[in-house]
């Protein structure tokens, strides 16, 4: 049985737990978060590692669903937005990775500089080692959708990934509902189970929102 995960409604809960009574739900270290209603703001475009983390467990197959929304920022030509999963421990200050975890990455960057990133708009998959160390699994070119994307920044992008855990595979749905999606297999990562989830920026302001939560 997959299970959802409407995240940001989630966040939303689990943050008005910590403000609330401090047994820390939810973290976020770095960058600007702000709730208003539903919708979690990342407003430090200056940022280059900011999360927001909750506390979820995650066995068996799983499906996160979350919407997002470009605030601004990107005017450099550099901005990164995406999702940790599996996690299975937070950091307690800055850090590029979160524990053992996979990052599912969305790159925009006119002058990429970093090794296996393609210059312009690519996604990425990482692993997580720790929270000081990741490396690239995979890289995917995505230049000829900055049409499209450019077409919709001020609209709210739907994200929906689907974690197999028996095959150890990713499936991203299309936003666009053009087309099934796309699958990535994550290596070694059969049976993977976490305690975590973490949303992330990169020199960009993003929005993310739900609008309910299916468990």
């Amino acid at each position: 049985m997959k299970r959802t995960i409407v995240l940001i409604a989630v966040i939303a809960l689990a943050a008005g737990m910590v403000y609330a009574d401090g047994h820390g739900y939810f973290g976020s270290p770095e960058g600007q978060w702000n709730l208003a209603g539903t919708r979690l703001y990342q407003k430090d475009a200056a940022a280059p590692r900011a999360k927001a983390w909750m506390a979820i467990p995650q066995n068996g197959s799983m499906v996160y669903e979350f919407t997002v929304r470009y605030e601004g920022g990107g005017e450099d030509g550099h901005g990164g937005v995406g999702i940790h999963i599996l996690g299975n421990s937070v950091p307690s200050g800055k850090s590029w990775g979160l524990g053992d975890s996979w990052l599912l990455w969305f790159n925009y960057d006119v002058n990429a500089s970093a090794p296996g990133v393609p210059k312009g708009l690519s996604a990425q998959v990482y692993k997580s080692d720790s929270n000081k160390k990741m490396e690239v699994v995979k890289s995917i070119a995505l230049n000829p959708y900055v049409g499209l994307l450019s077409a919709n920044l001020d609209k709210d992008i739907p994200v929906k990934l689907t974690f197999l855990a028996d095959k150890g595979r990713v499936i991203i749905a299309d936003p666009t509902g053009a087309s099934a999606g796309w699958y990535v297999d994550l290596p070694g990562a059969k049976g993977d189970s976490g305690n975590y989830v973490a949303v992330r920026t990169n020199s960009v302001d993003v929005s993310f929102t739900s609008p309910d939560v299916k468990m």
